[in-house]
């Protein structure tokens, strides 16, 4: 069974995400459980964590079926040694977030070279801080997300993804988010069935559908290849629907949250719609 959502707010208590997912017509959803752009935030209170636990069982979404971001300010590959303690802190903070409001993944983005050591050597330390926050939590699984390739960014590359999987010790407990758009500008075709094929092909091939913990359906506004992390409604961008009939039919893509990112917020109960009509009896 395909289980789709999106992004929503959490605007006003995180206790809110699964009342906002559930106004849309979702099955999952993605949040952020703290502001996504400071370093810190006061803990969760137990009225919030209640509440949150409370409403996900009204609307009848599993916790394996929300797929929360962490903040954009971490870089678990971080060249800096201070800056890399930093950045570890949050993430183990945001896991133990996942942790108390019972739920079981974590989303992110691996990190960044920032031009100042190779991409080995980031690989080591994104490991490196993965085992540090598992060790420190339990029962809540690490999942890398796809980029774009923007920049110094790692994970645009099926190869970058193993690495860093290679390198943890918990295998159980890591797993990889495929972003759409952004496999896409970094170079893997999803245009049609045959590409669609071919790039999941590869998937299988480099990194494994047993680490697939979830996906972000987007389209794109940048070409194929174009490295640059733009999202697009569905069917508009440059990837179209083809790409979008190929996963919703796959049954490699079930049981996993599968979550909207696209730029137009108001007619994501319609895109939900459209990917369910999607489904081939």
């Amino acid at each position: 069974m395909k289980y789709v959502g999106a992004h929503v707010s959490a605007q006003g208590g995180v206790e809110n995400a699964p009342l906002n997912a559930h106004k849309i017509g979702a099955k999952a959803f993605a949040l952020f459980t703290k502001n996504q752009r400071q370093w810190k935030a006061k803990p969760l209170s137990e009225e919030s964590i209640s509440a949150f636990k409370n409403n996900l069982h009204e609307v009848g979404i599993a916790p394996e079926h929300v797929l929360p971001h962490d903040s954009y300010l971490i870089n678990l590959g971080h060249p800096e040694s201070e800056k890399l303690q930093k950045s570890r802190a949050a993430f183990i903070d945001e896991m133990q977030r996942c942790e108390q409001l019972g739920l079981k993944l974590l989303n992110f983005h691996p990190g960044s070279t920032l031009k100042q050591i190779s991409e080995a050597d980031s690989i080591v330390r994104v490991a490196e801080s993965i085992n540090l926050a598992l060790q420190q939590t339990a029962d809540v699984t690490a999942v890398i997300e796809t980029t774009a390739g923007q920049g110094t960014n790692l994970g645009h590359r099926f190869e970058q993804l193993a690495a860093i999987i290679e390198q943890v010790d918990d295998k159980e407990r890591v797993g990889i988010c495929i972003d759409t758009c952004h496999i896409f500008t970094a170079g893997y075709d999803l245009r049609t069935t045959e590409a669609c094929e071919q790039t999941f092909a590869e998937f299988e091939k480099v990194v494994g559908y047993n680490y697939l913990c979830g996906m972000h359906l987007n389209d794109s506004k940048p070409d194929l290849g174009a490295r640059v992390d733009r999202h697009e409604s569905l069917g508009i961008g440059k990837i179209g629907w083809e790409a979008f009939r190929y996963i919703m039919n796959d049954p490699r893509f079930d049981e996993i949250p599968m979550v909207l990112e696209t730029i137009d917020s108001s007619i994501w109960d319609v895109e939900i719609q459209q990917l369910y009509a999607l489904i081939e009896e």
